[in-house]
This record gives structure tokens, sequence and C-alpha cells, in this order.
């Protein structure tokens, strides 16, 4: 079993591109009136909103727990709609030495496509290869394009993004 892994899903969105990618980059401590049931606050802990090297405190819900992270964002590509982050700090750290999340969105005819990538490396081989955590990760991305289309388990709500 490879210490290192890189795991990666696509997500089918009816919201634009741009708006996803601005939800994201610019406005994530909205997250957690998107979706509380996985966000419960995104806070800015040390730079300004959007830039690369500023830092993100996450409380959010991992496998029905609590749980904490630090984030700094690596990487900005506004033209391509795409956003890296690196964890720093928190609970996921108990199990890797390291986690990137690399979160692209590519437009389409109709809609667009979220690609979401997990570069990481585990603590020890007897780690889990990081699927939930993926599956968290896609799970977001649907409820942001609800959110942003003015759904919400298909009744329409007032989207204010």
């Amino acid at each position: 079993m490879a210490l290192y892994g890189k795991l990666e899903t696509d997500v089918e969105m009816k919201a634009s591109a741009e708006k996803f990618h601005e939800i994201i980059h610019k406005t994530p401590h909205h997250l957690s009136n998107i979706c509380p049931d996985k966000v419960k606050s995104c806070e800015l802990y040390e730079g300004e909103w959007g830039k690369v090297g500023s830092i993100l405190h996450w409380h959010y819900f991992f496998e029905g727990k609590p749980c904490v992270s630090k984030r700094v964002i690596e990487a900005v590509d506004e033209e391509n709609n795409s956003l890296t982050w690196k964890e720093i700090e928190g609970d996921i750290l108990k199990h890797f030495k390291s986690l990137r999340f690399i979160i692209q969105c590519t437009p389409k005819d109709k809609g667009s496509v979220a690609h979401i990538t997990l570069d990481y490396e585990k603590l020890h081989e007897g780690i889990p290869d990081a699927h939930s955590f993926l599956q968290l990760c896609a799970d977001t991305a649907k409820d942001i394009d609800a959110y942003l289309m003015g759904y919400n388990n298909g009744s329409r709500i007032s989207a204010k993004a």
C-alpha cells in the first residue's frame, strides 16, 4: 500500500464556473449558510479573503464528527477558475502527513464541471485512502450548485450569491 495518493472526481453542475469559483475563492465563509450540515464556519485567520498565502480556519463535520482545520491558499487562477488549498493544521492531519485540495471549475455549454483533486501523503500504511474526504468535497460542491441555482432539496430558495 502506497503512502502517497491522488484522488480525483468530477461534479456536474448547472451553475456557472465563475459563480462557483467566486464562492469557494472569495466567500467560503458563506458555506456555513449553504451547507450547515458540512461546514459550521470558515473564518479568516491571517491575510485577506481569496489572497494567496492567506490562512482560513474551518470548523466542519466529517463522518458525523466536528473537526477543525487550518488551510493556506497556495494558488489561485482566476482565468481557469482554479483554487489550491494546503492543509497546515487540524484533525485530518492525524491521518495524513500532507493534504492538498485543488478545485477547478470548467464551463460547459450548459453549466460547468467542478474537478476536485486531493493529493496526500498518509502517516502510515494502515490509513485508508481519502475517498470519504473526497466525497465530502464533492457533496459540498453539489450543495453550492444547488444554492447558486436557487434550489435546496428540490424546492426553490432565494440565492444570494
